[in-house]
């Protein structure tokens, strides 16, 4: 039997298909592989810009956090870092990520060029965008943005249609400053009625085994006030010995909500007032004389 063999000039066509086809391949790959460091790195900023509102929201070190985004550097870097503001930060935190070669930060909308986190909200009063693109070819972009309700992501903001939604303060947060872990119940005391209509709930089953966490909601078995349901949830950011980052909802949409109510904490005894919802044509709230500081999130 003959075994058929390639002739020396077959062996060169060969490598000579084979090293054209590669050095044909060669500028594709390339590409794919700058583009693909392009997305990698606006998935990364989206990333450490979460991680540093997710350290802010959990009061890591009692502080807020925050990202710096330089373009002076070569490479472009940012900096997740631990402080009100860049300027006075501790700089004992600093975790610097630098871009690849291949990408730059061609422009910074945010007022400046940081971005942090409030505590118990988790927004920030730098809303904008943070544009990066391929140095080799600038028609490569991507945006991403930073709205002032802490929402992160390369999807531009669009603003909802609020004609058939009712103004009102449908989640407010507190920093109370004092612990709830031995807060015994809640107490809801509806105004319109008379008497007051009042309306307890035992804490005690609504607390995690470690008393880290609470939640409670009456979605399920609404409070019947003036024949309307009244519906709310409360519950925890964050709960330890010393401090509670509580956030109470109450959405108004849907015809419910509509009556004045105060809201306790029992704690020791004392009736801690937490929030006073006016149920005004604004839905006007007042933070109660327990409450070490509050914000509003629509």
């Amino acid at each position: 039997m003959m075994v058929k063999s390639f002739t020396l000039i077959e062996l060169l066509v060969i490598i000579g298909t084979m090293i054209i086809l590669m050095a044909l391949a060669t500028p594709a790959f390339r590409i794919f592989q700058k583009e693909s460091d392009l997305n990698d790195s606006a998935e990364e900023i989206i990333n450490i810009l979460r991680l540093a509102q997710n350290k802010t929201l959990a009061s890591e070190g009692a502080s807020q956090w925050g990202i710096y985004f330089d373009d002076t550097t070569t490479p472009h870097q940012y900096t997740l870092f631990k402080g009100n503001n860049y300027a006075a930060r501790d700089s004992n935190f600093d975790e610097v990520h630098k871009l690849p070669k291949t990408i730059e930060i061609y422009e910074i909308n945010l007022g400046g060029k940081e971005v942090v986190f409030n505590r118990v909200s988790g927004e920030t009063n730098q809303s904008g965008n943070i544009k990066i693109r391929l140095i080799s070819d600038i028609s490569k972009t991507k945006i991403i943005y930073v709205e002032n309700s802490g929402q992160i992501g390369l999807t531009s903001p669009t603003t909802p249609s609020d004609t058939s939604r009712v103004k009102d303060s449908r989640h407010l947060h507190f920093d109370l400053g004092w612990s709830i872990q031995n807060a015994t119940y809640l107490k809801f005391q509806f105004l319109s009625p008379e008497p007051d209509q009042i309306e307890i709930i035992n804490m005690a089953n609504y607390f995690n085994a470690d008393k880290t966490e609470f939640d409670w909601d009456n979605e399920g078995n609404p409070f019947l006030v003036n024949g309307v349901n009244q519906v709310f949830r409360v519950h925890t950011h964050s709960l330890n010995p010393s401090n509670t980052l509580l956030c109470i909802h109450r959405d108004r949409n849907g015809g419910k909500n509509t009556e004045e109510v105060i809201i306790y904490i029992v704690d020791g005894g004392i009736d801690k007032d937490i929030v006073h919802y006016l149920a005004d044509a604004n839905d006007t709230s007042q933070k109660g004389s327990y409450v070490f500081n509050s914000m509003e999130r629509q």
